[in-house]
């Protein structure tokens, strides 16, 4: 019988997670999923992307499971490589790469691509933008790579 692979499962569990989150902080906000999935098309495709209609919901959620992608993989290819990523409390390794990852997307990735400032000016939006990388992220890969999960 094959044996799944952590790393693709923890692809879809942290996709999964992440997105569902964005829509609903989307339509709390008052915006509509679509129009989330076409911000972050515009992100590699350019602003166009938001005009595309049901393709930039596409380009959407492909950009997003594709980023969502090199997350996963950069945590799974390091934790194999040094084993103190599994062997202390996966809730310290996992918050750790939550805040990295926010980070790199959050103070190097959005603000050259879309000139967002950071620190973000509203500390509240920080946070909730910082609460999926966290829980949503970092959380479930530290949690799927843990010592005893061998």
């Amino acid at each position: 019988m094959a044996r799944r692979s952590p790393a693709l499962f923890a692809w879809a569990l942290c996709g999964t997670l992440d997105i569902v989150y964005a829509a609903v902080s989307s339509l709390v906000q008052g915006g509509t999923v679509s129009s989330m999935l076409h911000a972050v098309a515009s992100g590699p495709f350019g602003d166009g992307a938001r005009n595309w209609g049901i393709g930039g919901d596409i380009a959407g959620l492909a950009t997003h499971y594709a980023i969502m992608g090199a997350m996963v993989a950069a945590w799974f290819f390091v934790a194999r490589r040094w084993a103190a990523l599994t062997a202390w409390p996966w809730w310290l390794t996992g918050t750790f790469y939550g805040l990295l990852l926010y980070y790199i997307m959050n103070g190097i990735v959005l603000p050259l691509r879309f000139g967002s400032p950071f620190p973000p000016v509203d500390l509240v939006k920080g946070a909730v933008a910082l609460f999926p990388h966290i829980f949503f992220v970092g959380w479930p890969c530290a949690w799927l790579t843990r010592k005893d999960a061998r």
